[in-house]
């Protein structure tokens, strides 16, 4: 269901960290981008199509544009507008950073099972 890319076997555990366990990160954002649909008053059903469709309409433009996905962020990002105050929210929980670790330790995970620990 996608492209195959070849690298060296030194990459692997980074492979595996972020697109062998890539899915899971973008389902459980995608469960929590439903729940807050949800308990901002939207009906589940809603809230599931449109989280969706918002994932398919990003996922198709970083694949046809060849953007920088921060190019692609800033973009749909207003000054002083309601995208900027929820980014700002997630930058304060420090999003970025835990998605950073998480992957680190999908690869240091992999590191030891291959090992055999």
């Amino acid at each position: 269901v996608g492209k195959v890319v070849r690298v060296p076997e030194k990459h692997q555990d980074a492979v595996t960290a972020i697109s062998g366990s890539g899915p899971a990160y973008i389902f459980y954002v995608t469960e929590a981008m439903i729940e807050a649909g949800v308990f901002l008053g939207l009906p589940r059903v809603t809230a599931t199509e449109l989280v969706v469709q918002t994932l398919y309409g990003a996922a198709t433009m970083l694949r046809e544009t060849g953007e920088h996905p921060g190019v692609l962020r800033e973009n749909v990002t207003s000054p002083g507008g309601t995208t900027v105050a929820a980014l700002r929210t997630l930058d304060d929980h420090k999003v970025r950073a835990a998605f950073i670790s998480a992957l680190e330790a999908a690869r240091d995970r992999s590191q030891q099972l291959a090992s055999g620990s």
